[in-house]
């Protein structure tokens, strides 16, 4: 039996990982969620480790950069250029020759934009829970075929930022703090955070997608971190949902930590569109 949930509020695709989203009406739904989400990733030249705002301090200013892409992916072909945009309003192509070089300035080191993925790959999160500095490298169980951390798709509703809201009056609770791909608007008469439950089940979105939730999200230090999109620093989004909804987290062998939102993979691919029904079964 399903369960109507709500309707898709946003569409967000990340064409480069850890940069701003691009928002988007529709999207492809493939085998790895969104066709072109986080198919672009800046690299250490010198450690090889994959550019993650996770460690904030090495790469907290990829947050404040945005992507998109030149002209819409399609699957099965080439991707197209993707400009990254600067805060000071100037651009660049991911074509142009002079684009690491502008990158590694903004990030402080050499730095350069890849679509293949390392035959070896590292990636580093910061440990919020941790009292002293604390890095943990997750780069095995980052998703085939593109650059996510894990899953294929990030999905949010706005029952659960209305309910830390709720919790936490003084807080900014922006959902792009949160960076899911899909916000979903919850129907009248649901409050809390709704997703805890879907853990184990199958979300349907529009006529053909469906979804195999696999976890909750665990919230890293970016959440905290001035974003793209006028986001500003505020380190009390992360310790307020420790405080309200900290869950166990089954492919972190379920270590219980401060979660927002749900993790998916999928088993049905599609088409869809804000405005399409999201229901649970």
């Amino acid at each position: 039996m399903s369960t109507i949930i709500g309707t898709i509020q946003s569409i967000r695709r990340y064409a480069v990982k850890s940069m701003g989203p691009q928002e988007i009406n529709q999207s492809i739904i493939t085998e790895h969620g969104i066709l072109g989400d986080r198919a672009y990733a800046v690299i250490d030249q010198a450690t090889n480790k994959i550019g993650s705002a996770k460690m904030p301090k090495k790469w907290g200013a990829l947050l404040g950069l945005s992507s998109a892409y030149a002209v819409e992916p399609h699957d099965g072909q080439p991707l197209p250029p993707v400009q990254i945009n600067w805060p000071d309003g100037s651009s660049v192509l991911s074509s142009a020759e002079d684009l690491d070089l502008r990158l590694s300035e903004t990030i402080g080191r050499s730095v350069r934009l890849i679509t293949d993925k390392p035959e070896e790959v590292s990636l580093e999160r910061m440990d919020p829970l941790a009292a002293e500095e604390t890095i943990a490298d997750i780069g095995e169980i980052m998703m085939e075929g593109r650059f996510s951390d894990y899953a294929a798709i990030h999905m949010l509703t706005d029952a659960s930022i209305a309910q830390l809201s709720r919790l936490k009056p003084n807080t900014d609770f922006n959902p792009g703090r949160f960076r899911p791909n899909l916000v979903i608007q919850t129907k009248e008469g649901l409050s809390g955070f709704v997703e805890n439950d879907w853990v184990g089940k199958t979300v349907h979105i529009g006529d053909d997608v469906r979804v195999r939730i696999s976890d909750p999200t665990p919230r890293c230090l970016i959440p905290t971190q001035p974003q793209h999109g006028g986001i500003t620093k505020d380190m009390n989004v992360v310790s307020a949902v420790l405080e309200h909804n900290k869950l166990a987290v089954p492919i972190l062998e379920n270590e219980e930590l401060p979660c927002v939102g749900v993790y998916g993979f999928i088993s049905e691919t599609g088409g869809i569109r804000t405005g399409d029904k999201v229901m649970v079964e």
